[in-house]
């Protein structure tokens, strides 16, 4: 009787370990690139990029009229007027150019942290997409070739592409 017990046990922990896991992939670059949350980041920073962009011409071509100026009536000055003329000129370029850089570095920042923040949203999407849907992994296809091949069932991309553009619109 005790042979059976522990037969029984046996077969009952082998059945458990034989328990299929739910595996699913997604290829990365397509959900990151279809999420919507991306996407709009994306078009608000082309937008001010292109009013930067407007912008710093707009400095610019001030600048050069303020040089032309200088070229044309510098030669009334006496040279050490033209000196100076000359020097302050310079260094408002110069400061001109370092404003602007720095105007541009900070788009560019500002734009990596809402870049790095859809990012975190999609991660924690599937993870809990995975766990909604009883995965026990859900690995994720990329350049590196993290997966190198998936049975075509096994591809859940445009499922979670389709849940998560419908959590984004719902939160907004």
């Amino acid at each position: 009787m005790k042979k059976y017990f522990g037969l029984a046990a046996l077969l009952i922990f082998l059945v458990a370990c034989q328990e299929q896991q739910k595996i699913g992939f997604i290829d990365n670059g397509k959900v990151i690139n279809a999420y919507q949350e991306k996407i709009d980041i994306e078009e608000k920073y082309k937008l001010k990029d292109e009013d930067f962009k407007k912008r710093a011409d707009s400095i610019g071509n001030a600048f050069q009229l303020e040089a032309k100026d200088f070229q044309l009536n510098g030669a009334k000055l006496s040279q050490k007027a033209q000196q100076e003329q000359y020097q302050a000129l310079g260094q408002k370029q110069q400061l001109l150019q370092q404003q602007l850089q720095r105007e541009q570095q900070n788009l560019t920042q500002q734009f990596n942290v809402e870049i790095d923040s859809a990012i975190t949203h999609m991660k924690r999407f599937v993870a809990d997409y995975g766990k909604k849907n009883g995965y026990s992994f859900i690995l994720g296809q990329n350049e590196a070739g993290s997966v190198m091949y998936g049975v075509e069932a096994n591809d859940i991309t445009d499922a979670v592409i389709e849940e998560l553009n419908k959590a984004y619109s719902k939160d907004n």
